[in-house]
Parts: structure tokens; C-alpha cells; sequence
């Protein structure tokens, strides 16, 4: 399958996130939930490989992780508010793994795309005394395969689709 096509085109009082926390399919439904966050797409960064594919993230040779990017507008929700509900979604404490789901590509990470961002990143880390939470730079995000991208909204590996509804409190439900 071929690597989706993302080329966000920013708007007034637009920007981009980037976090990894875990598998990329509840991650992302999580932040499509959430009002002010616009476009999202699923894919791999923070390794060391160019253009790589779902097999060699999973063997973690390059050392990615599964990621989701996303266009926010300021003006609707904060940076702060975003990595708030990022660290709020997940397990910050365990190193390279959330639940089940073991392996670099599952780390916790923050990709800043701004001073601004690594410092608001560092201040709501620093409130979590255990985190090993990865803050970095960003510098390259591919989209992952097609078939990744709106995975649970499209009803996933069981047909069964979920809400992308902004405030939607439905579970999500990676598998099943």
C-alpha cells in the first residue's frame, strides 16, 4: 500500500503537532475528537530511515515511532491544552510501550515544531515527575500507508466504525 498523501496547507492561527503515544489508530481518533484540531494523519518519525514502511517500523531497525500529525488552530485549542490531553491519554512512564503494544515504535514522544512548543512540552512534562516522555525536534514526518490513516473511523479491523464527532466520549476501541 502506498504512503498517504499529507501536504497541510496552514491557515491564520494554524499550526502543526506531533505526538506519539503508542499505537497511532486510538491516538489519532482521540485528537480528531477534539475541537480545534482540524486535519490528522497517521505515519513514522523520529528514526533514523527515509520513506519507511508499516514492516520496518514494526521491526524497529530505524527506530520511528508511530506518530500523528495534526493542523490545530490557537485560536479554538492551545498547544498547552493539546499536550495536556496528550499526556492525559496515555501511559507516560513506561518506555517503549503502551498496554500491550511493546517496542521504540511505541514510545512516548513530543515532536516540537517551535522554541515555543519545546518549552510548553518541557513545563507540562516537568508536572509528571516519572515521565520518559521523549521531547524532540521535529524533522521529518511520513505518512503512514493508506490503510492506517482515519483506521478506527473507517471501522477498523472489525468493521465496526467509530465517532470522529468533536466531544465524542465514546471508548475507543483499537481491537474490536
Amino acid at each position: 500500500s502506498k504512503p498517504a498523501k499529507w501536504n497541510p496547507v496552514l491557515g491564520e492561527n494554524e499550526h502543526l503537532a506531533t505526538f506519539a503515544a503508542g499505537c497511532f489508530w486510538g491516538v489519532e481518533l482521540r485528537f480528531q475528537r477534539t475541537p480545534g484540531v482540524g486535519e490528522t494523519v497517521v505515519g513514522y518519525t523520529g528514526g533514523k530511515s527515509d520513506n519507511p514502511t508499516y514492516e520496518q517500523v514494526c521491526s524497529g531497525v530505524g527506530g520511528h515511532a508511530e506518530a500523528v500529525q495534526m493542523v490545530y488552530n490557537e485560536k479554538d485549542i492551545s498547544y498547552e491544552q493539546l499536550v495536556d490531553m496528550f499526556f492525559k491519554s496515555h501511559n507516560p512512564t513506561t518506555l517503549n510501550m503502551q498496554g500491550a503494544d511493546h517496542g521504540i515504535q511505541y514510545r512516548s514522544a513530543i515532536f516540537y515544531h517551535s522554541e515555543e512548543q519545546r518549552k510548553i512540552a518541557e513545563k507540562v512534562k516537568s508536572t509528571i515527575p516519572t515521565a520518559v516522555t521523549e521531547i524532540t525536534c521535529f524533522t521529518k514526518f511520513w505518512p503512514a500507508e493508506e490503510y492506517h490513516q482515519q483506521y478506527l473511523a473507517k471501522g477498523g479491523r472489525f468493521g465496526n466504525k467509530q465517532s470522529t464527532k468533536k466531544c465524542c466520549q465514546d471508548k475507543i476501541r483499537c481491537y474490536g
